[in-house]
């Protein structure tokens, strides 16, 4: 009998945005781990994961059953030992879309975000962008924002749908500029995802047996968010989850434990 693979968005899902892994979390996974293989899926980059992860990757029977997805899984690591990890697959972005494409795409965020620089009121900290090779993140207030910052930037989103915006001029842009194999999502609570057209969070599947069995949970699963399309799929099987934070993916581990991989004891 093969075992399933659960697949975990990071941030909102396993933890708070942009902060390490709680204990109690690191206990549910391993007790997770006993049952079935467990991936980290995500549209950060191996250093990100390795920020937020670590104490769980401290967890030999984590590192033993785990599989480390970043940038949307168009990247595949194992752990390796000694904060180490072994690099399956990488691909790349810039090669992929071709030089002209992606430095018209470079172009349209330094436009965008003269924009916002002009026009809004937002906390600044800079490094606003951050090429990933599979994936362009876009972080309007800068990637070295501190938790107040990102608060006080979530609270003006909400209010004004900032995100939402200026993911709708970004897609006009693109379409002006007649590119229409790249795609924008919302990702995290800060920023942007921009990547090829098919290399959304389904592009992980791709590393495993057609035979396996996935579930899913993440927090960004409706509308522009960056776990939708692995959550539809999954969703018809009822295999996939939407969460609200770390405390309900928790819930949701015990659930699966108790009512469906009880049976891999």
């Amino acid at each position: 009998m093969s075992f399933p693979v659960v697949l975990f968005d990071i941030d909102g899902t396993l933890t708070e945005p942009r902060q390490v892994i709680s204990t109690e979390m690191v206990n549910s996974l391993v007790e997770l781990s006993k049952l079935v293989e467990i991936g980290f899926l995500t549209g950060s980059d191996l250093e990100y994961v390795k920020q937020q992860m670590w104490p769980a990757f401290e967890r030999k029977l984590i590192r033993d059953n785990c599989h480390i997805l970043p940038c949307n899984g168009t990247q595949y690591y194992i752990p390796a030992g000694n904060n180490e990890f072994k690099a399956v697959y990488r691909t790349d972005m810039f090669n992929a879309l071709g030089y002209e494409t992606f430095q018209t795409i470079m172009k349209i965020i330094c436009k965008l975000q003269a924009e916002i620089c002009d026009t809004e009121d937002l906390p600044l900290t800079g490094h606003f962008v951050q090429n990933r090779d599979s994936t362009i993140n876009w972080c309007p207030i800068g990637r070295n924002a501190n938790n107040g910052d990102r608060q006080q930037f979530v609270s003006i989103d909400s209010l004004n749908s900032l995100r939402s915006s200026y993911l709708l001029r970004f897609k006009k842009e693109l379409f002006e500029a007649k590119i229409n194999n790249v795609e924008v999502k919302l990702g995290g609570s800060t920023s942007f995802d921009i990547f090829p057209t098919g290399w959304d969070k389904t592009f992980a599947l791709k590393h495993f047996s057609i035979e396996t069995e996935f579930w899913f949970l993440g927090d960004k699963c409706r509308g522009q968010g960056n776990d939708v399309e692995i959550y539809e799929l999954l969703a018809n099987e009822h295999r996939a989850f939407e969460v609200s934070s770390p405390y309900d993916t928790i819930t949701v581990i015990n659930n699966l434990i108790d009512t469906e991989f009880y049976k891999y004891e």
